[in-house]
């Protein structure tokens, strides 16, 4: 049974997004106290196992889906992997600020997706 694409690419793009968002901000929490360098180095050792989602992900997205599409979903997608990080494990109070955020993309995904 094939999976279709549109599961195989949001599946992949959202663990990237769990990859990349940690390498991005988990930093922020965990090695505070350390040179921005080593902060560097982990973040870039673990961004790799985002690109190793990634790449792959846009690849087969990109035999059914528009580049600007892959995009609007990449967004989508990081705002709904960011939000949770950000109150669960960073300690963040809930803004509504994530709901306005989180409207706009659903127009912009309307509005790219729209035929």
């Amino acid at each position: 049974m094939q999976i279709p694409v549109i599961v195989q690419t949001v599946g992949m793009l959202a663990m990237s997004n769990v990859f990349m968002t940690i390498a991005w901000y988990g930093h922020l929490k965990n090695l505070e106290s350390k040179p921005w360098w080593i902060a560097a180095i982990i973040s870039w050792s673990i961004a790799l196992f985002e690109y190793l989602l990634q790449v792959p992900a846009n690849r087969i997205g990109y035999t059914q889906f528009s580049l600007a599409q892959l995009k609007i979903m990449q967004e989508a997608i990081t705002l709904t992997v960011f939000v949770p990080f950000a109150m669960i494990y960073m300690n963040q109070p809930f803004k509504l600020d994530y709901i306005w955020a989180a409207l706009c993309l659903v127009g912009a995904v309307y509005f790219i997706f729209r035929a």
